[in-house]
């Protein structure tokens, strides 16, 4: 099967990015990504491609190639499905807030209604792509919606998990690790697979394009970013550890990454992991091994969340432990509010999470991110709903300047590792703060001997 024309249910963090490099890369393929989200679709089409929603560096440079040529935006879902020959979705599966569930399974209700969508709509034969991280086994769910509630028309189901780093999304969607495909293994499923091989095959070398059953698939995408962030929760725990024994978690990480069976990747250690994924994605794990029955299993998973949680907790209570056990009046700079450099996403990062133990005790909280806008951070802070949204706009000021967000404050606190941070005048930070001056390193990024002979008391991660 040629595809021609592909539409992508889903215009976030994920589905515009791979449109849009699918886009550039495949000019014969007509790429239409559609959401409800009059705003968000606003965003894509703007004329300053600068302002489009999703902020990763090389993004805006690859929307402007395409956009307009064979790139397009739009909220009409039900015309995008009906052309298209491929439809990828890629939308939201939040954990659930209620119910069955509730706190550890993934919401599919709106992976359900593109499904009964596309059935409604579609009147050819239709690749249906999952590119939302989903639990194993709902490609039966697709295709039960799809074969009963259709219009006589045919359908193959596909699973195409994402493996993108935000802050990276573009590079490594142009040179990924690998591409995984996984579908039926009958002749029919075959021949959807090989469409969906041939697409990115005209940039990724075959060797990396990986192809199994759907269901390998699906738990595939799961499993890495459970392993991946049972590495962060693993070097995070050891930090406490050297905190304690005088050992140094960088030098620690260095020696044992060097071992070729380890590797030195996400031996960070950090004030703890956020995203959109890593959380959601290992709680799904934790939930079907429980509705399984395999305790042992769902018992281990849930662990590299619980050290996670102890890890943002233990950073807070540090500030308060370090400023003579009260924060109170006390005004604590934020330096990062992202869950990563080189992203403007906030879900699940830590930086929520500490601002929220901090103003628990009632401290002042000034925040400067070069990517997040200052309404993101309340809307952060009132989502949690753990004290009004007067008080969180009382005790919380988002400044534009860093000096600004430092001036006057009693520590500062570094909870994203922006690689513009590293180059401050610290000096003037150090002369317009209160007296002792900390710092407390939340991702190890400042060079400890420099701040030091300045004047900071710097309390870094892990040493």
């Amino acid at each position: 099967m040629t595809v021609k024309k592909i539409c992508c249910i889903g215009a976030g963090y994920v589905g515009g990015p791979t449109m849009a490099v699918i886009a550039k890369q495949c000019p014969d393929i007509q790429v239409t990504v559609v959401d409800l989200n009059e705003a968000r679709i606003a965003a894509w089409n703007d004329h300053d491609v600068n302002k489009i929603p999703v902020y990763e560096p090389g993004l805006s440079e690859v929307v402007s190639e395409a956009r307009g040529r064979n790139l397009f935006f739009s909220t009409d879902v039900d015309q995008a499905i009906n052309e298209a020959d491929m439809i990828f979705i890629s939308v939201n599966t939040p954990t659930k807030t209620y119910g069955a569930g509730k706190g550890q399974a993934a919401d599919l209700k709106w992976i359900e209604l593109c499904a009964r969508q596309i059935a409604r709509v579609s009147k050819s034969d239709k690749i249906v792509v999952e590119k939302s991280t989903l639990p194993v086994r709902t490609a039966r769910t697709l295709k039960d919606i799809l074969q009963h509630t259709g219009n006589g028309v045919k359908f193959q189901i596909l699973s195409n998990p994402e493996f993108l780093a935000e802050g990276t999304a573009v590079e490594d969607l142009l040179k990924p690790d690998r591409v995984l495909i996984g579908g039926d293994q009958d002749e029919e499923g075959k021949k959807a697979i090989e469409a969906l091989v041939n697409i990115y095959a005209q940039w990724v070398p075959r060797e990396r394009i990986l192809t199994t059953n759907v269901w390998s698939s699906e738990l595939s995408k799961l499993t890495a970013n459970a392993f991946l962030a049972q590495r962060v929760s693993s070097i995070n725990a050891l930090s406490e550890l050297c905190e304690h024994t005088e050992a140094d978690i960088n030098e620690v990480a260095r020696a044992i990454g060097t071992d070729s069976r380890i590797g030195p990747k996400f031996l960070k250690a950090s004030v703890g992991f956020g995203g959109s994924c890593f959380q959601k994605d290992i709680l799904n794990l934790v939930y079907i091994a429980r509705s399984y029955g395999l305790t042992e299993v769902a018992d281990y998973w849930e662990q590299v969340i619980i050290m996670n949680d102890h890890q943002k907790k233990r950073f807070a209570n540090k500030i308060i432990k370090t400023l003579y056990n009260t924060v109170n009046g006390k005004k604590i700079a934020f330096l990062g509010w992202a869950f990563k450099k080189d992203t403007n996403d906030t879900r699940e990062s830590a930086a929520i999470y500490v601002a929220d133990h901090l103003l628990y005790e009632q401290a002042h909280v000034g925040v400067y991110d070069p990517k997040v806008p200052e309404q993101q951070v309340y809307t952060d802070l009132d989502y949690l709903a753990t004290r009004s949204s007067d008080e969180n706009s009382k005790l919380v000021q988002v400044y534009n300047d860093p000096y600004e967000a430092c001036k006057d404050a009693h520590a500062v606190a570094i909870l994203t590792e922006w690689d513009e941070f590293k180059h401050y005048d610290w000096q003037r930070i150090y002369d317009n703060m209160l007296k002792p001056a900390h710092i407390f390193d939340g991702r190890n990024i400042l060079d400890k001997a420099k701040l030091e002979n300045i004047g900071f008391k710097i309390c870094p991660i892990g040493s």
